[in-house]
């Protein structure tokens, strides 16, 4: 049973819960809050590979999709981090991400894969410029009243 009158509102507060979750972790290793990188109360040294760079993408693409800005292209960015922090630290350890320590990463990876396949949804800045490139300039003016004197309507393509 699906309920579209909750959809307008439960898409968004989804994306934003993720995108914040997500920025905290970019915080914590570039700046050492919540309790740092790893714990360990300190942030992650400048210029790492890959760890400075994964925190970097985790606070810029977390905030575009809390805003729901360029929300597709941050969202694959956030995706392929992930998958590539699976990959690459966690899956060596393991087949299973519940073996390998690698279930946050997962989770992440297929659930901004999700986003940008779905989209911003509402509440974003993305809705709201595709809203008004949606809009005529002026009220009053559509493509048919628009053309130019010396050419007839139906020869425009």
């Amino acid at each position: 049973m699906s309920s579209p009158r909750f959809a307008n509102v439960t898409w968004p507060l989804f994306r934003i819960a993720v995108g914040l979750l997500f920025a905290c972790h970019g915080l914590s290793s570039l700046f050492g809050l919540f309790g740092g990188s790893r714990g360990t109360g300190e942030p992650v040294p400048m210029g790492v590979w890959p760890g400075w760079y994964a925190a970097l993408i985790q606070l810029v693409c977390g905030a575009l999709v809390i805003a729901g800005l360029f929300t597709r292209p941050a969202a694959i960015l956030a995706s392929g981090s992930m998958a590539y922090a699976y990959f690459v630290v966690h899956q060596p350890d393991g087949l299973m991400p519940i073996e390998n320590g690698g279930v946050t990463p997962a989770l992440y990876a297929w659930t901004f894969l999700l986003i940008a396949v779905v989209g911003a949804g509402p509440w974003s800045v993305d809705a709201l410029i595709s809203s008004r490139r949606a809009k005529p300039a002026d009220a009053g003016t559509t493509p048919s009243t628009t053309a130019p004197a010396s050419e007839p309507v139906a020869d425009r393509a």
